[in-house]
């Protein structure tokens, strides 16, 4: 029951993927919150119109967005300062759902009618080049149900590439990766910080 309830949240969260739920994803603040381990104002991309769908669905009573968490606002988009960008690929690690294209060493841009609005790929950047911009458009259930699936095939894609490594280096992960990992998860834990500073 916990299972099919969590799919059916999940179905409700808009899918940006950004974490300012306090959980890693919108999957598992789906998890979380069927088990009655999170509250349903967790949320400021959905805002108050997945509030409400999220209590309709756990029977809990409607309430604002948890300021904590953030403000609900209308959709931005990242977009990088290609001139000033030096191709380090850490926003491309930090993207949870794949939308910056680029190579090492190389300009980076943002592909913007896919970009989630989750400004995880800020903190990381070393120079700074990354601001957010009004995307002038809804964010969509068609928008959602892509992000979604990027989301998990960028996971699969990491988690392949973990295996690989290991095999070769015949240790769990490569040392190299495993660095480059701990600096995303340090960037994402100063973006939640300067969240929380921002708006508290």
């Amino acid at each position: 029951m916990t299972d099919s309830l969590a799919a059916r949240i999940d179905a409700v969260l808009p899918q940006t993927q950004c974490t300012r739920c306090g959980f890693a994803g919108c999957a598992p603040y789906a998890r979380a919150l069927a088990a009655g381990e999170a509250d349903l104002d967790r949320c400021p991309p959905g805002g108050d119109a997945v509030v409400s769908a999220l209590a309709d669905l756990t029977g809990l009573r409607a309430k604002s967005v948890d300021p904590a968490c953030g403000v609900p606002g209308p959709l931005t988009v990242a977009v990088i300062d290609e001139a000033a960008c030096i191709g380090c690929t850490l926003c491309m690690q930090a993207c949870p759902v794949d939308v910056i294209i680029g190579a090492r060493r190389r300009m980076h841009a943002v592909l913007p009618s896919l970009c989630s609005g989750c400004e995880l790929c800020i903190p990381p950047c070393p120079v700074d080049c990354i601001a957010m911009a009004p995307a002038q458009r809804e964010w969509t259930v068609d928008d959602a149900s892509a992000a979604r699936k990027r989301h998990a095939e960028r996971n699969a894609r990491v988690a392949r590439n973990e295996r690989i490594a290991g095999r070769r280096a015949k240790v769990p992960v490569d040392t190299e990766q495993a660095e480059r990992r701990a600096a995303v998860a340090a960037a994402l834990e100063r973006a939640r910080a300067r969240r929380a500073v921002r708006h508290g």
